[in-house]
């Protein structure tokens, strides 16, 4: 098997989307509703009147929603890599999984010996764990 060769600032953009992955859902969520329930200023304000240069396009409704759920880039980035981090949990023992909470979804910032200590392994070995956490992360997304 070949031994997938990525860079050193990958290793750390990777890392930190795991870190930031609970905001990344919040980021999703927003951007859904943003695109579901848009702000429309002239259909709020009754003191406009639909007139010569009022802009309305004409179609379905729905459809212009599920095109534009579907075409926003940031929202399918944001989506591509929350489902990479998904998929690597799932497949993830207890233990490593363990790691993750600790590591990644603690609400403060752990050194190693705590996380190691948590973990019941050595320092050395939850970081062994975490490279190849990230390494199945970045297989998962294609990166390098």
């Amino acid at each position: 098997m070949l031994e997938l060769q990525i860079t050193k600032t990958t290793f750390k953009k990777v890392e930190a989307e795991w870190f930031h992955y609970n905001n990344t859902l919040h980021e999703i969520k927003t951007l859904e509703d943003a695109i579901l329930h848009p702000y429309d200023e002239e259909q709020c304000d009754p003191t406009i009147v639909a007139g010569e240069n009022s802009v309305r396009i004409p179609g379905n409704p729905t459809e212009r929603t599920v095109t534009r759920l579907t075409t926003h880039k940031q929202l399918n980035y944001l989506r591509e890599i929350t489902s990479a981090i998904e998929t690597v949990y799932n497949e993830l023992n207890d233990d490593y999984k363990k790691l993750v909470h600790a590591r990644y979804w603690s609400q403060r910032k752990k050194t190693w010996d705590i996380i190691a200590d948590e973990c019941s392994v050595t320092k050395r070995t939850a970081q062994r764990w975490r490279n190849e956490i990230i390494l199945s992360t970045v297989e998962v997304l294609g990166w390098r």
